[in-house]
């Protein structure tokens, strides 16, 4: 269950605004704040997508990172053969 929804004041250009109440007028979500909230969570979605692929990008050139990996696959390896075989 989430938590009872706290008020917060934002300051935006008015024609946000009135993009917001015709938007909601023409029933793109309940209330101005489900939509506001309904966009911020799909922007920080896709922050957090952004901020996880520059991750990857750091990683893939983290030499110790990959030998680790390295290392993990060759621990395995006979494991995912023996599995393989099994499913094949």
């Amino acid at each position: 269950m989430r938590e009872k929804a706290k008020k917060a004041t934002f300051s935006l250009h008015p024609e946000v605004l009135a993009a917001l109440d015709e938007a909601v007028a023409h029933g793109a979500a309940p209330s101005k704040n489900v939509l506001v909230e309904r966009a911020l969570e799909k922007e920080l979605r896709e922050f957090r997508r952004r901020m996880r692929q520059v991750q990857w990008r750091e990683g893939a050139r983290d030499s110790l990172l990959i030998k680790d990996v390295s290392e993990i696959e060759a621990a395995y390896k006979s494991a995912d053969a023996e599995t393989a075989r099994r499913i094949g």
